[in-house]
């Protein structure tokens, strides 16, 4: 399975990429930062796993259409300045038949709060970021012509390091639930093989 990974804007240190590979995966890592670029390399090279990482933004990626049978965004639609352009571009490597991977920060959450706040007050990291609801997500995804097969929320308590350990055993009934109040959304989809079945 070809796998490609765009995360914050690009693979960022390689994690995902290495998790991947790991289990078999021939991954493709993506990122417009030669300092995280040479990160990945450099995790993918500790871990002792084979992965090819690219100079290159998810608003023009520089692979072939139908490229991937597989392609993960996490974080990335946040920071960039038209999410559908990139889900649109992320869509064009996907072969038909495969699957899209999007998962993003919640925008009703205490997390995405505390990062707007930084922003607000200067962080240069969450100032120009866009938090999305799960609405936002699947809208995204089905503009760009893909069914999308599920979406889940995870993460929904608040970030102090003693409700964690509290709070975590009720994650998984809450996904079930809702989305509302997560700190982070998954959302999977599906290219149709045939248009028609959009």
């Amino acid at each position: 399975m070809r796998v490609l990974e765009c995360s914050d804007a690009g693979c960022g240190d390689g994690a995902l990429v290495c998790a991947a590979a790991s289990r078999g995966a021939a991954v493709t890592g993506v990122d417009s930062d030669p300092a995280m670029l040479a990160a990945a390399r450099a995790r993918a090279e500790r871990a002792g796993v084979k992965a090819t990482f690219t100079d290159g933004r998810v608003e023009q990626l520089p692979f072939a259409d139908a490229s991937f049978d597989m392609v993960a965004g996490i974080t990335v639609l946040c920071f960039v300045p038209d999410a559908a352009a990139a889900v649109r571009e992320m869509v064009r490597v996907l072969r038909p038949g495969g699957c899209l991977v999007l998962g993003e920060l919640g925008r009703w959450s205490l997390w995405a709060l505390i990062r707007r706040v930084r922003g607000w007050r200067g962080a240069p990291t969450w100032k120009a970021a866009r938090f999305r609801t799960a609405g936002e997500l699947r809208a995204l995804a089905v503009q760009a012509g893909l069914c999308v097969t599920r979406t889940r929320g995870a993460i929904f308590y608040p970030p102090a390091g003693l409700c964690a350990p509290a709070f975590a055993p009720l994650d998984p009934w809450l996904a079930h639930l809702t989305t509302v109040g997560a700190a982070f959304i998954a959302l999977s989809a599906v290219r149709p093989s045939d248009p028609l079945q959009r």
